[in-house]
């Protein structure tokens, strides 16, 4: 495999994150560029771009190990979900304390790798939207094939969570309009399949792991889902467009990602809202502190990501990133 170009940029400070963002906040920033085609690392307290590491054309979605050791990107290869194209059919695997990419993880002919999971037994679980396929990887660390795969039920699957421990798996497919439950392990047990809605893009598992939040684009509404059945619990509009929908980790709690109004909009697990901020820019993904209640909100059309105080729901700051910054973990 050859390796990609490395571009050291240690010690080089970002042109208006300035003092970073960070207040109070610290640690380093992974940030997946989408159009920068590349992985960038950021100190969140001095607002310094550390380094930046050169992928395949529109990485995309990003999980990181427990261990906060290796990262795992998916070469999705085009811009937009919309956009023609065979896209990538590689894993990008990066070494976090070295700041490198060591190697690829080849999963052709599965292509347009999207959607990306990790489970509690570090196995990595990636969405072929092109083949509406569920790959497993069992040792993500050093295979290089998938351990097996199994059918969706969906059409250009997009976005993939697992549950814990890794014993289910949900699949939202963009042109199906549908999400499905599968089993990752047993390619024989059919998918439970629901349509909760119009271009469901994202879906995300209460900390129980008995609900399951899935955005539906098109119609401007929040679902809630029977994790086990998929039989709709609550439904609920919503102002704008939720892009992605998460669980605030331990809250019983959403955010969504608006870019129609540009908000970050807090749920209630009853679908209410209770809180909005607004951004200059178009927010896309959010990730969220280990331990502090803070999350870190990328701006797609500004290339920033701005940090977001859980407790005020107030932006505390800013950091300049590469083109279209997507995904991004503290590490």
């Amino acid at each position: 495999m050859t390796r990609k170009r490395r571009i050291d940029v240690a010690r080089q400070a970002t042109d208006e994150a300035g003092g970073g963002a960070g207040r109070g906040v610290e640690g380093t920033l992974v940030v997946v560029e989408k159009s920068g085609h590349a992985v960038s690392f950021h100190d969140v307290a001095g607002g310094t771009l550390l380094e930046r590491i050169e992928l395949g054309e529109y990485p995309h979605e990003m999980v990181v190990d427990r261990a906060r050791r290796l990262a795992y990107i998916g070469h999705y290869g085009v811009r937009m979900s919309g956009d023609v194209g065979t896209g990538g059919t590689s894993v990008f695997v990066v070494d976090l304390a070295a700041r490198e990419l060591v190697r690829t993880i080849d999963l052709s002919p599965f292509n347009r790798l999207h959607g990306i999971a990790i489970d509690a037994q570090s196995r990595l679980h990636v969405l072929s939207e092109e083949k509406a396929v569920l790959l497993r990887v069992d040792d993500p660390a050093h295979a290089e094939a998938p351990s097996a795969a199994v059918h969706t039920g969906g059409i250009k699957t997009h976005m993939v969570v697992t549950n814990r421990d890794g014993s289910l798996a949900y699949v939202t497919g963009l042109l199906s309009h549908t999400v499905s439950r599968v089993d990752p392990h047993d390619a024989a047990e059919p998918p439970v399949i629901a349509s909760p809605g119009r271009l469901p893009e994202s879906c995300a598992l209460s900390g129980d792991e008995q609900v399951l939040y899935v955005g539906a684009r098109r119609d401007k509404q929040l679902v809630a889902l029977d994790a086990r059945t998929l039989k709709e619990r609550k439904r609920q509009d919503v102002p704008g467009d939720p892009l992605r929908v998460y669980v605030v980790p331990g809250q019983d709690r959403l955010l969504t990602t608006d870019i129609e109004n540009r908000t970050v909009t807090r749920y209630d697990a009853e679908l209410r809202e209770e809180r909005s901020v607004t951004f200059d820019g178009i927010p896309a993904g959010i990730s969220f502190h280990p331990t502090e209640p803070t999350a870190f909100v990328t701006l797609l059309d500004i290339d920033t990501v701005a940090i977001l105080d859980l407790e005020t729901f107030e932006a505390t700051g800013t950091l300049s990133t590469g083109s279209e910054p997507d995904v991004t973990a503290l590490i």
